[in-house]
């Protein structure tokens, strides 16, 4: 250590047990720092090498100016990596790509391996195919195993291969939902050699609402696959000291508002408030009216109104729901003794310094809904069927008409509007005893009247947690649910995801037949357009007693707070406030079902999995033996032909447009997880390799085969490009041909790489929101992109893109492609590239060349970090690790 180096640790003593921990105070203004920030800077003092992490960055932390812009690069090194099989499979697949590179280039492959926990959670591939019916469960694992086996097979290999790299198989529930029941340490516990070591728990996971852990008090965050994988091989994540918004929360949630509502109220005003790239930490006297569960589910949202994350500080609710889940007790006591000696537990007096300050009255949250297609979008329960009204004249076909459709021997008449899903999902509602016990009791009571959900609609049950079904049998409530369709169809994140399956197939029909805009609710955290299902324009984001009450409606065209919900036995009108059950009624029943044994119970052997998972043939070695022939696993192309030395960056000439398009671009545009058309490349290249359309399976089963991905790449059926207007779907025009035709984005990237044309996406606001998911920035590269123009970009879309060696560059303010007459036929050059060899520059000047004549402005450079600039010299993140392994 420099002279200046903060030195080693203190001594924290726990039950008689010595801790050594590095004592935040003694960092100059750390007392008034808002506690999000404190974790980082005992992260840093943890972590001091003089090297990545100075005394000038910890004291430059200390100082932290909340009114500051964001300028100041820090190293943050997480102490676990969480991940999902969707985004986890490639990410194993490029480590098993590194080591074989590694051994090849002479070596040693065991230097690709995780140098802290890496936990992988099993919950993305399940779909609801099955349903309602008691064998619907059973169904969809056996399909399950069938389609992936391959994948599976894979996992298991890596669990071998790799040290301290653990999979919870499937079946088991959603990695949110598990890691805060389970996985999350909050305070770890750590001995080296003769010494133990407490520090706080923190994580990146690959998926962005690894956010809901941060309602424990845990700081972490989603990151793209490729940041985790260097994250787990010892790279830190260079990042700039954020803005830290301060939301204030006063007053108690009244009834019968739930925690679903207050998240969708606090996503809204957040949204609009802009935190993108912002810490949010919720203080004041409010907080001890959250309870746990509740900060969970607002935790878990934080991706859908911006932030980096959404932190809860420890308190006692916290140590209460560590105890509920069967935490050992010396782990709670150590949390509590950590959280009190740091300044991390919960002080409500506390003057904290803020950027910025929001606040709610948590009396003022009144039921709502959000849709049709973007979580922000909120809706009060109240004004619902006229916001429906409103949506439909923008959704609905001119030439859409009603449909009578046959079911279970009777005739219905299936309109605009009719709600063809019903879905409880997702872990950010199903890990919230309150409103999965309101969603059974809710049902109970429309059972008792004779009520039944509509034969339309698809219902399913689907939760983060063996522990919810536990609870139910425990408390007389499944028979209910099951006597509304809601069977159980697997403990996986299906419909939130995409992976609702089919609908019915009759629905499916009159609604292609008819052109007809039906809808789907959902108990999730996403509802963007083409998402949840190909047949279906817009869906709705509902708590659990509303996904049941609108499946016993069946349309979106009610006002429930008026309108009968059906009629009873006597041919009486139901309303929804006459089956809506009390908070003490649901009050009551958690009391009575939920106790720490169900949790030790059902988390004793969480890594051992079913007869399905055990009995799985594992391959061995520490390199893994790729098959030729595999559709599913394939070796990664990132390595290919790489120097050993990066090349010096060039600026680009002759650059072509694959591209144009407008605002809120998601990741599921650019990279959708849900089913493969048989006509799409994608789907062209799996029939060439004799896979039957049955199994094609979806987008985010196929991750780890890049041929699949790449062709899947902008595919997603509601995409629209501006550049080929009146189409919808991943087509584009091809400048390489005469006239410039109409083709897929897959076949003209092809052809502009035969021409060896470089390309370029230009984009509207948030460009690259939702998930975290790399494939959205490895598809980019791999089809050929170079460079992205956007107005602005989502966190860790922008981060992605660096990491796969992509330009991210920014319109300047207040300008957009339409404001400087670019319509995407033109041809581009940037010069100023070749200044970030040694340096960011501030701008890059565009140069676009067209029917209109020159236009040319400049470009302002989103790589914001040193470490970032690192990473696109080097190509990407993995070529920069890669060449950091092999010295």
């Amino acid at each position: 250590m420099g002279a200046d180096s903060y030195g080693a640790g203190d001594i924290l003593d726990v039950g008689g047990r010595a801790y050594q921990i590095y004592r935040i105070d003694k960092v100059a203004g750390s007392d008034s720092l808002p506690l999000s920030l404190r974790v980082l800077l005992e992260n840093l003092l943890r972590h001091e090498d003089q090297v990545n992490v100075t005394a000038a960055d910890i004291a430059a932390l200390g100082a932290w100016d909340p009114a500051a812009l964001p300028d100041r690069e820090i190293q943050f090194t997480p102490a676990r990596v969480v991940m999902q099989d969707f985004t986890g499979v490639p990410c194993v697949v490029d480590l098993a790509t590194m080591r074989e590179v590694v051994q090849e280039l002479g070596g040693d492959p065991a230097k690709v391996n995780p140098l802290s926990p890496a936990e992988m959670v099993i919950d993305h591939s399940v779909v609801a195919e099955a349903f309602g019916s008691p064998d619907a469960l059973a169904a969809n694992v056996a399909l399950e195993y069938r389609r992936n086996r391959e994948r599976y097979q894979f996992l298991r290999w890596g669990q071998n291969a790799f040290d301290d790299f653990a999979v919870v198989p499937p079946g088991t529930g959603i990695v949110h939902q598990v890691n805060i029941e389970h996985l999350a340490r909050v305070v770890f516990d750590k001995t080296d050699g003769v010494a133990a070591q407490a520090y706080p728990d923190t994580c990146v996971g690959t998926d962005s609402h690894t956010t809901m852990v941060n309602g424990l008090g845990v700081v972490g965050w989603g990151v793209g696959g490729i940041e985790a994988e260097a994250a787990m091989l010892g790279q830190p994540i260079s990042m700039l000291i954020p803005r830290v918004v301060g939301f204030r929360l006063f007053g108690k949630l009244p009834e019968p508002a739930t925690a679903t509502d207050l998240v969708l109220t606090i996503t809204q005003q957040l949204r609009e408030h802009q935190v993108v790239g912002k810490f949010v930490e919720f203080y004041g006297p409010g907080i001890a009216e959250v309870p746990l569960a509740n900060r969970a589910t607002i935790g878990n949202m934080s991706p859908e109104y911006g932030s980096t994350l959404a932190f809860f500080p420890i308190d006692n609710k916290t140590l209460d729901y560590l105890r509920l889940t069967g935490r050992d007790e010396r782990q709670i006591a150590l949390v509590e003794a950590y959280a009190k000696a740091q300044g991390l537990w919960h002080d409500p007096g506390a003057a904290l310094r803020y950027s910025e300050y929001l606040e709610l009255d948590l009396a003022s949250v009144r039921p709502s809904i959000a849709g049709p297609r973007r979580p922000q979008d909120r809706i009060p329960l109240s004004d619902a069927a006229q916001a429906w009204a409103k949506a439909i004249a923008d959704n609905a076909s001119a030439d859409s008409e009603p449909a009578i459709v046959e079911l279970g021997g009777a005739e219905f008449e299936l309109g605009n509007g009719a709600v063809a899903i019903a879905a409880i999902t997702s872990c950010t509602n199903t890990s919230n005893p309150s409103v999965m016990i309101g969603a059974g009791l809710l049902a109970k009571k429309a059972v008792e009247k004779g009520l039944r959900s509509k034969p339309w609609v698809k219902t399913t049950l689907a939760p983060g947690s063996k522990v919810v079904t536990d609870y139910y049998e425990k408390l007389g409530l499944t028979q209910y649910l099951d006597a509304l369709g809601f069977n159980l169809v697997g403990y996986g994140c299906t419909t939130c995801i995409g992976n609702s399956g089919p609908l019915i197939p009759e629905v499916s029909r009159a609604v292609n037949d008819n052109e007809l805009a039906v809808v789907s609710v959902l108990s999730g955290n996403r509802n963007f357009e083409g998402r949840i299902s190909p047949d279906v324009k817009m869906n709705y984001l509902a708590s659990p007693p509303l996904v049941v009450a609108y499946a016993l409606a069946g349309t979106m065209d009610i006002d429930l707070g008026s309108d009968p919900i059906g009629q009873d036995d006597a041919g009486q009108d139901v309303y929804l406030s006459d089956i809506w059950p009390s908070q003490a009624e649901v009050d009551e029943m958690v009391a009575a079902s939920l106790n720490p044994e169900l949790f030790a119970k059902r988390y004793a052997d969480v890594f051992t999995g079913d007869e399905n998972w055990r009995k799985l043939p594992t391959p061995n070695g520490d390199i893994f033996a790729w098959e030729e022939g595999s559709t599913y696993i394939r070796k990664a192309p990132y390595f290919e032909q790489m120097p050993p030395v990066p090349l010096p960056l060039s600026d680009i000439a002759g650059a072509r447009v694959l591209l144009k398009l407008g605002d809120s671009v998601t990741t599921d545009h650019i990279s959708p997880a849900g089913s493969i058309k048989a006509d799409s490349p994608a789907g062209e290249y799996l029939s060439t390799h004799g896979v039957a359309p049955a199994d094609f399976n979806s987008y985010g089963s196929r991750r780890g085969n890049h041929e699949v991905m790449v062709r899947g790449t902008f595919a997603n059926i509601r995409l629209r490009n501006q550049l080929a207007p009146g189409s919808e779907g991943g087509f584009t025009r091809d400048f390489t041909c005469g006239g410039a035709p109409v083709t897929t984005v897959y076949q003209a990237a092809a052809n502009y790489r035969a021409a060896s044309v470089p390309l370029l996406l230009l984009a509207g606001k948030e460009y690259g929101s939702g998930s975290s998911r790399d494939w959205a920035a490895k598809g980019t590269a791999l089809l050929g992109v170079k460079v992205v123009i956007a107005e602005s970009y989502e966190r860790i879309h922008r981060s992605n893109l660096i990491g796969m060696g992509v330009l991210p560059l920014q319109f300047p303010p207040g300008q957009s492609a339409d404001s400087l007459g670019l319509t995407g036929e033109e041809t581009f050059g940037f010069s100023g590239i070749a200044a970030l060899n040694d340096l960011i520059p501030k701008t890059v000047c565009v140069v676009a060349e067209g029917a209109a004549g020159r236009i040319e402005f400049e470009a302002p450079v989103r790589i914001d970090t040193p470490g970032e600039a690192d990473y696109y010299r080097h190509g990407g993140i993995l070529p920069f690790v890669l060449r950091s392994l092999l010295g």
